[in-house]
């Protein structure tokens, strides 16, 4: 499958995922900004791809990581970062949603397990009321997309 095929809307993903499931496979979410992808974006996306599972990424929109983010991001455009995404092995499908948080999204899509970084433990994940299960994979707090954009202002 080449990077153009995985970027799918979410009517086009909803027929992809009933097939999914007709074979067997299990269908897992997450989502977020990935505006600067970094070594714990693959290592977190790796870990939350299994044998057996679809790995969804529910991308926000350029506008909705202004909202979370502030006016000066995102700083690649959602079509790179779509892109990037969807070039990784272990992303089968990226879809984009302009809301500040995923729900609407997810229950659209009904995913199985809904996974997100261990630093969601104890807090409200949302979503986790439509899915089978939330999976929290280990957070690798030394990445940081804000850290690295800071980094890359003091050293200019």
């Amino acid at each position: 499958m080449n990077t153009r095929t995985k970027i799918v809307s979410v009517a086009k993903l909803k027929g992809i995922i009933r097939r999914h499931r007709r074979q067997g496979r299990t269908i897992a979410f997450t989502n977020g900004c990935f505006d600067l992808l970094h070594a714990g974006h693959v290592a977190y996306l790796e870990q939350a791809k299994k044998p057996g599972r679809v790995l969804i990424i529910g991308l926000n929109s350029d506008a909705s990581v202004r909202r979370i983010k502030g006016p000066k991001r995102p700083v690649n455009t959602l079509a790179q970062r779509a892109a990037v995404l969807a070039a990784l092995a272990c992303v089968d499908y990226v879809t984009v949603f302009g809301q500040e948080t995923p729900y609407q999204l997810i229950r659209a899509l009904r995913p199985d397990i809904l996974v997100k970084g261990a630093d969601w433990k104890g807090k409200e994940v949302v979503g986790s009321d439509i899915v089978k299960r939330v999976e929290l994979i280990r957070y690798l707090p030394k990445f940081s997309t804000t850290k690295m954009i800071r980094s890359i202002k003091k050293s200019a």
